[in-house]
């Protein structure tokens, strides 16, 4: 180690009073992670709150050898996962323990030593000077300084082609999108879903690209590289084609062309969202039946309150509304046009409170999440009135999309839709109504909803494409079985809840 990078923190460092984390990713590091942290500069250990280790379940003893760091052991903390989360999957856990600590900022390192430690300073003065929100340590800044390092001559003109393709579809201007040594603003990290990225590799790119849409500052400061045995190499094709793949995602969803959930700020921490922007969506068919029978002075029980788009409309409309929801953050949106909301899980629906008979409950995309709906649907007729009604919405399993993937061996779970991975029950139209019925209701009307294609495509929602989404929702009802994306539902209460 020569001697500038030893001194380069040449005076105390000023954290100017906020709470700084240092986060370390570790995997298999047992041989260099003692070596990393005694690189970190003192005056470093003294302004930092914290230093986390998350391993992702070593077969070493990098966790013993984190534990058993003397210098500055009161700020040491190692997390150790059960299951390996990959490199992605322990940032978004480190970086959601940096929020919930309540840290001002925090600085990414490896526990193999590829970026320096010594320096953080250069790092987090940025930061702590209030200028920027995301710092990224570059080894392209200082021309050719990399391959001097010991960077394969490879990955060199590889990380500067690849970036510099990057920079053309984000509108960023980064030497270089492949460092792993950052800096951020958690006030930053909390305004993007950073959840909703990869486990993989390429998170890295896609949390830049987030705070790119965020509005971020981000700076780069020059930083060396060390390379050695030791250290592991990527598999540079399959991730530069990951990188690539999720910068041209990005670039087509800031164009309107094709939606990207995890470049939507819209959605940190949510698991749904407004659906009104589509004509044929299950909200929109239901707020245009439920206008066409009218809401005003009606009592409404909505379960699944939901991003609170459909309790806004009816409170506005002039009903009284109630919710159940077990979010607390979409509770929290829906108690504005509620009269209350009851934070509950509805598969013990008993334990709600509820007490009177109301006009309409509305199920919204919520049964089949539930443990036992039968029970569900036969217990919610106690508080509906005579001839009250049930509005259920409920995802066909028969769609195209689900045939075809079974078709070739495939059932692939996604964080929604109508393999949404927390879906317990599987309907297709014809079982739904069934079990309507089977549960006392009167199913008086039924409708269904197109594939999604204005939420993956925003561009069709344009007049100029209107004639083809027109031709579009009419094959679906022509088509019900295989087409239809939601079989909408309904019902009527034939009974007092007296004899129930």
């Amino acid at each position: 180690m020569n001697d500038p990078l030893k001194q380069s923190v040449a005076e105390r460092f000023d954290n100017r009073g906020l709470r700084i984390g240092l986060f370390v990713v570790a995997y298999d590091a047992d041989s260099m992670i003692t070596e990393t942290l005694s690189r970190i500069p003192e005056d470093i250990w003294e302004a930092i709150e914290i230093l986390f280790v998350i391993d992702d379940c070593s077969r070493d003893q990098t966790v013993e050898r984190a534990l058993a760091f003397g210098r500055h052991r009161e700020k040491i903390v190692v997390l150790r996962n059960r299951v390996s989360h990959q490199y992605g999957g322990n940032q978004k856990i480190g970086y959601q323990f940096a929020i919930d600590r309540g840290l001002d900022a925090v600085v990414l390192l490896h526990a193999d030593g590829k970026f320096a430690p010594e320096c953080l300073g250069e790092m987090l003065g940025p930061i702590v000077s209030g200028d920027v929100d995301v710092v990224i340590g570059s080894r392209m800044l200082e021309h050719g300084k990399a391959v001097e390092a010991g960077m394969p001559r490879y990955k060199y003109w590889g990380n500067r082609a690849l970036s510099k393709i990057q920079n053309a579809l984000s509108g960023l201007r980064l030497s270089e999108f492949h460092s792993g040594y950052r800096a951020f603003r958690t006030s930053l990290l909390h305004r993007v879903p950073f959840w909703e990225n990869t486990d993989d590799w390429h998170f890295d790119t896609q949390v830049l690209l987030q705070a790119r849409q965020a509005g971020g500052r981000i700076v780069e400061v020059p930083t060396p590289t060390f390379y050695s045995d030791k250290i592991g190499h990527l598999r540079g094709l399959g991730y530069g084609i990951s990188c690539l793949g999720t910068t041209v995602a990005f670039f087509l969803h800031r164009h309107g062309i094709l939606y990207g959930r995890n470049f939507d700020l819209a959605v940190r921490g949510r698991k749904y969202f407004e659906k009104f922007n589509d004509r044929a969506s299950s909200h929109s068919r239901i707020w245009a039946w439920l206008r066409n029978h009218g809401v005003k002075g009606k009592s409404v029980l909505e379960l699944g309150v939901g991003d609170a788009s459909l309790t806004q409309r009816l409170f506005e409309a002039g009903a009284t509304v109630d919710g159940i929801e077990i979010n607390t953050i979409s509770a929290d949106l829906a108690r504005p046009y509620c009269r209350r909301v009851m934070v509950n899980d509805l598969n013990d629906i008993q334990s709600a409170g509820l007490t009177e008979s109301y006009d309409l409950v509305i199920a919204a995309d919520v049964l089949e999440h539930l443990r036992d709906p039968e029970f569900v649907l036969s217990e919610l007729k106690k508080y509906v009135k005579m001839g009250g009604c049930l509005v259920v919405s409920l995802p066909n399993v028969a769609n195209i999309y689900v045939r075809l993937n079974l078709l070739f061996g495939r059932f692939p779970y996604h964080i929604k839709g109508i393999l949404d991975r927390t879906h317990l029950h599987f309907f297709t139209l014809n079982t739904a109504e069934k079990m309507l019925m089977k549960t006392g209701w009167i199913v008086e009307g039924r409708d269904v909803t197109s594939i999604p294609l204005v939420i993956v495509f925003p561009f069709l929602a344009k007049p100029f494409f209107r004639p083809i989404m027109t031709v579009f929702w009419y094959s679906t009802r022509f088509l019900k079985g295989p087409l239809a994306y939601q079989g909408l539902f309904y019902c009527r209460n034939p009974n007092r809840s007296s004899l129930l």
